[in-house]
């Protein structure tokens, strides 16, 4: 209609031609409604096309503070591409957008690190210590090859901290009473979560039953407890109860809020002033009822939005571990979300 001025609810409001309002959406499996025909039929709906992640890799580099960004761009979307046509097609094996970025980010945080390495050493580097701890068996060998194909010659040592590892050993056998195995198995994947907390503030710890991952992060509380990062972590199980008790409801008779387990937690960790760790664990099977309304705090917002129409900021030294056997019942949206180490 052209208009300037328009009436919203009674106000008389300007109309700034540059303010757009788009949903993005991907209904059509658990845990997703479809929007409301009369909302659909006030949006024109688009078809978005897969963009070109050499370009965008191309422009992050450079972002990163990388001279040699068009070739690197171009070894790491041929491995990803090639990841995609060759490795088994697992719910854990995410090359897209996501894993691209946090790879991305890595790779500048070693190149600021160690200035003395070369450019493709540290792309080297990254894309094998981000990617190593999701992935296992017959896959683990095809990843490294591709890797050595496209950096012959290059096979920079794995970062590693010596004090927080030795740390770590004096924990499994003083509190604990493990003796570290000769291979060194659960140490690595100490490492391989500490390595993931620093990129990502979700992970899953995946196993069976008897498979450390409880072990794993207990021993890595105590040794940054003794370091002098006082870790919090509060520990429940997300299946133990209904999604309501959860995330909270509102109560239809009296019209309350009424907080659930995750509100209240994450409420209470964030209003304490210090900036030491906080992790809220979940130690409990995906599905995709409960995991879905998680998707908002696993992604960049950070922010849980609950049915009252509340925030909650997850803040930045807190973060989310979920305990899980398998990927079976959670949705490519939940599977991308997160960092994963594979036990």
């Amino acid at each position: 209609a052209k208009q300037k001025r328009f009436l919203l609810q009674g106000d008389e409001i300007n109309l700034d031609p540059g303010v757009g309002c788009f949903i993005t959406m991907n209904p059509g499996y658990l845990g997703r409604s479809e929007l409301p025909e009369g909302l659909k039929a006030l949006f024109r709906p688009i078809t978005v096309m897969v963009p070109d992640f050499q370009l965008i890799i191309e422009n992050m580099f450079m972002g990163e503070g990388f001279l040699e960004s068009k070739a690197l761009g171009l070894k790491f979307a041929t491995l990803y591409f090639l990841n995609k046509d060759l490795l088994s097609a697992s719910k854990k094996y995410d090359w897209g957008m996501r894993a691209i970025k946090s790879v991305l980010v890595v790779a500048g945080t070693f190149k600021r690190g160690d200035p003395t390495m070369t450019e493709q050493a540290v792309l080297m580097r990254s894309l094998r210590d981000t990617n190593v701890a999701k992935i296992e068996g017959d896959d683990l060998k095809i990843f490294m090859g591709l890797l050595m194909d496209l950096f012959p010659g290059i096979n920079p040592p794995r970062a590693r901290d010596m004090d927080m590892e030795d740390l770590l050993v004096k924990v499994m056998e003083e509190d604990y009473g493990f003796t570290n195995d000769p291979d060194g198995y659960l140490l690595l994947k100490i490492c391989q979560l500490i390595e993931l907390l620093g990129i990502r503030h979700c992970v899953f710890l995946m196993g069976n039953p008897g498979s450390f991952k409880s072990s794993l992060w207990k021993i890595l509380k105590n040794a940054k407890t003794r370091r002098g990062e006082k870790t919090t972590t509060v520990d429940f199980s997300p299946k133990a109860i209904t999604t309501n008790e959860l995330y909270g409801f509102v109560n239809m008779a009296t019209r309350e809020w009424k907080d659930g387990i995750i509100s209240k937690v994450m409420r209470e960790l964030g209003q304490i002033p210090d900036t030491h760790p906080k992790w809220i664990m979940l130690d409990g099977d995906l599905d995709a009822n409960w995991i879905e309304s998680m998707n908002s705090v696993m992604d960049d917002n950070r922010l849980l939005t609950l049915p009252s129409n509340e925030r909650i900021p997850l803040k930045v030294h807190m973060k989310m571990i979920f305990e899980i056997r398998d990927l079976n019942y959670a949705t490519p949206a939940t599977a991308t979300r997160a960092g994963i180490v594979c036990m």
